[in-house]
């Protein structure tokens, strides 16, 4: 039924990642973003016939890309690594304006939206969280510096050469350690004495303009000045008018080969985040029933396209009863917004010498949050400075004997300074809290060529992360004292409501361990005040091992064994202050391999990863029975599985593709204490009383790993019809994913069955590619797929975020 559906479209499958039919003019020439190298984009360099007909001599067939996942450049077919690539041209044309979309094109990888910054899973491993105080588990690097805050990777993605994603850990050659791999965005750069540039905009359903552009102005005839803008904007997908986008972006670049051995390039980028934010949807309520010691699920009989704010929505919430406050909620309030805006400056500066080349790369990103966001239908109000500096120097030597090497050094410092009220409304909390990181990292690799065909390469890095936590912060919990029947009952005690500081409450708080009478109505009032001024300091060593093989001139085996880290950290919880480093060792065999005068590709890879004390945060009960969230280690995971990339270019018109994993990811070992002001967890894993009686051990170990479905598949494919002077080119590309768990407690309502997404594109120009117009449909299927789903942790509502709608619209672009 899928061939046919887009049968009957005039329509065949492509995947972006079709861009390896691309056939660049040199390896050192930056992709141009309006080559649009994908069937989704328009037809130049990446269609089919061009990848034929604009071969190099020996070059026939499926072009070559050039990466730097190994911190040189070399042909994607000959990089012994596990990496996905997405040209720049790939998001233009799939109008992947934010990372949120970017699991469509690379099937290894998930991410999350949400209202505050974007969760990063790949096979299973990622962040649970997007507090400040934690690391992140997938490395998210632009222009070749780390940026530390999950809440910082939006309002990058124009303008770029390609996109890499490198799955497993990153131990040895990037900036910061990370356990489950890494994103590198490679801008296109400034194009030395060259007078060019390109436009695309789009406009779609759900008022969505979306519009990007740059100019490269020649500074003589080694220097040169690249000016990127770019904003994209929509409607709001859920029927309250969240899930909107309010976005815009600058990025200005100059280059310059200042002598023959010297080339400095600086650039400096700006971006803001307006709007309201993503929304989510209520999906069920958890009602507990105490004599059966079982919870019993109400479903919101929503869509997932509702959001919290509609009449309907309000009405649903003012039926969810909290059992600590002995009365049911109020309606939701104030509405979200965002103002964020994001800066950052960097250099890279290259000097090639007799021995080799010295890299150094220094970096200050900064950030502004002010919003407020829904969370897990409960209202978050942060104000937060984020800044950090970086520097990395790095020399790669040229051959000594049998050996190539790098030696390099990183340093980096990151400070977070955030003032947050949380209003869970039968509790409050307010937090005023400054975390500070310094990273030390010195790193080494080496390849010993032993003969023509075979390499041996070794690397090792000792990471040294010294991080502190001062912060305050006052807990207020409202009680019910009253029982009818067993059963808390107080329906006329006040629910807190949202403010900025305790200040602000309109009730009276004064500090002190006395409970506060909340007038006549039954309810008390505890307050809690804490401080914290805690220090620590992780180190260690990780390693790369690996062994490449040239079975034939387009056949690479390949086999690694890397090691990842990522640090340990505080949590604002009483009994939880701090966590510990999470570790993973993954083993990969690969091939790489061209085939029928290099028409036909295939890939496969073999993974094996053993990931040990994993972090975990979530919210719940800390030991003075205050709501909080906090990150323990309390997982232990295996995760195998096989990857196979396969391009066939079945004529010089007709390009097809395929991307498909297999994943088994499950926890071996995943226990930990989950306090209940309810009387028992809500969880769908097994449970026992613990020794203290105000706690749980909740055990979820034998249940698949989060966002690890056990099968992806991306089909695609392209066919180009040559009218004269100009062509058509009809494509489309479809995802499947096999069900899976996208959240924390393992219930029923997180879990999520198989699915399908579609998207087609029909587009015209001409042969040139100077100019092309193109429609577009996207998720054809009109499928709104639960992306994540988290609960109220106490009145144990259930909410979730869901992908985008159908959208449709047109396109047009030029260059120059």
């Amino acid at each position: 039924m899928r061939w046919k559906l887009l049968g009957s479209a005039g329509l065949v499958l492509v995947t972006p990642v079709a861009a390896y039919a691309q056939v660049p003019p040199a390896p050192a020439t930056a992709t141009d973003p309006t080559a649009q190298a994908t069937p989704l984009a328009q037809p130049s360099a990446g269609s089919a016939e061009a990848a034929s007909a604009n071969a190099t001599p020996g070059q026939e067939g499926l072009g070559d890309i050039i990466v730097t996942a190994q911190r040189r450049s070399e042909n994607l077919q000959r990089a012994a690594v596990a990496v996905s690539v997405v040209q720049g041209s790939d998001l233009v044309a799939a109008g992947i304006t934010q990372p949120g979309r970017l699991g469509e094109l690379a099937p290894a990888l998930t991410i999350e939206p949400s209202s505050t910054g974007n969760l990063i899973f790949l096979r299973g491993v990622g962040n649970f969280t997007l507090t400040p105080n934690s690391d992140p588990a997938i490395a998210f690097n632009y222009d070749g510096v780390y940026v530390g805050r999950p809440t910082s990777t939006n309002g990058l993605f124009f303008d770029l050469d390609r996109i890499e994603v490198l799955k497993g850990p990153q131990g040895t050659l990037y900036g910061r350690n990370a356990t489950g791999g890494a994103i590198n965005l490679v801008p296109t750069q400034p194009k030395l004495g060259e007078l060019s540039g390109y436009a695309s905009a789009s406009y779609g359903n759900y008022s969505a303009v979306v519009a990007e552009g740059a100019i490269n102005l020649p500074l003589g005839q080694d220097g040169a000045v690249r000016v990127s803008a770019s904003t994209s904007q929509h409607d709001g997908y859920l029927s309250d008018g969240t899930s909107d986008d309010r976005t815009t972006s600058l990025r200005v670049q100059m280059k310059g080969k200042i002598t023959p051995a010297l080339t400095v390039r600086v650039a400096g980028d700006y971006s803001h985040a307006g709007g309201i934010g993503q929304g989510v949807s209520y999906v069920s309520n958890y009602n507990l029933n105490p004599v059966a010691g079982r919870y019993a699920t109400v479903l919101s009989g929503l869509s997932l396209g509702e959001g919290l704010y509609t009449p309907a929505a309000q009405a649903y919430r003012s039926t969810i009863f909290v059992p600590v406050a002995g009365r049911r909620l109020d309606g939701l309030s104030p509405y979200p917004f965002q103002r964020n805006n994001f800066y950052g400056v960097n250099a890279q500066v290259d000097y090639e010498t007799s021995a080799g080349t010295f890299t150094i790369i220094p970096a200050w990103r900064y950030a502004t949050l002010d919003y407020l966001a829904e969370a897990a239908s409960f209202p978050y109000r942060n104000r937060e400075k984020d800044q950090q500096f970086s520097v990395e120097g790095r020399f790669a030597g040229n051959r000594i004997g049998i050996f190539d090497y790098t030696l390099g050094g990183y340093f980096y410092d990151d400070s977070v300074h955030n003032l947050t009220a949380l209003n869970l409304s039968a509790a409050e909390n307010f937090l005023d809290q400054t975390y500070r990181t310094r990273s030390f990292a010195p790193f080494a690799r080496v390849t010993a060529h032993l003969s023509d065909r075979l390499r041996v390469v070794g690397g090792v890095r000792y990471s040294k992360d010294i991080k502190s936590f001062v912060g305050a912060t006052t807990a207020l919990n409202l009680v019910c004292n009253v029982r009818v029947m067993g059963v808390p009952t107080c329906p006329t005690a006040r629910l807190f409501t949202t403010v900025d500081t305790i200040a602000q409450v309109p009730f009276a708080v004064p500090a002190g361990p006395v409970p506060i009478p909340q007038g006549t109505s039954g309810a008390i009032i505890v307050r809690t005040d804490t401080r914290y001024d805690n220090h620590l300091t992780n180190d260690r060593v990780t390693y790369h091992g690996g062994v490449e093989f040239d079975l034939a001139p387009r056949s690479l085996l390949y086999a690694t064994v890397e090691s990842g880290y990522r640090s340990g950290g505080f949590s604002a919880a009483q009994g939880f202050e701090t966590y510990q480093p999470e570790l993973i060792t993954a083993y990969t065999v690969g091939i790489k391999n061209r085939f029928l005068d290099n028409r036909v590709q295939l890939n496969v890879e073999g993974f094996w990863w053993d990931y040990t004390n994993q972090q975990v945060s979530h919210l719940g009960l800390d030991l003075s029975g205050r709501t909080a969230q906090f990150i323990q280690n309390i997982g232990t995971s295996r995760i195998k599985g096989v990857e196979v990339e396969g391009r066939v270019l079945v004529t010089r018109n007709t390009l097809v593709s395929t991307d498909v994993q297999y994943l088994d990811a499950r926890n071996r070992a995943f226990t930990y204490q989950q306090g209940s002001a309810t009387g028992a967890p809500l969880t769908g894993c097994s449970f026992a009383l613990a020794a203290n009686p105000a706690f749980y051990n909740v055990d979820c170990a034998g249940k698949q790993a989060y966002n690890s479905p056990k099968w992806t598949v991306n089909l695609a494919a392209q066919q180009t019809v040559p009218l004269g002077d100009y062509k058509v080119v009809a494509g489309g590309d479809t995802q499947y994913k096999t069900s899976r768990t996208v959240g924390f407690e393992y219930l029923p309502g997180q879990r999520v069955g198989s699915t399908w997404t579609t998207n087609a594109q029909l587009s015209f120009g001409p042969a040139s590619d100077r100019w092309s117009i193109a429609g577009f449909v996207r998720n054809i299927e009109d499928h709104r797929i639960l992306n994540f789903a988290t609960t109220h942790p106490l009145s144990n509502a259930l909410v979730g975020g869901s992908t985008a709608p159908r959208t449709y619209g047109a396109r047009a672009s030029v260059k120059f």
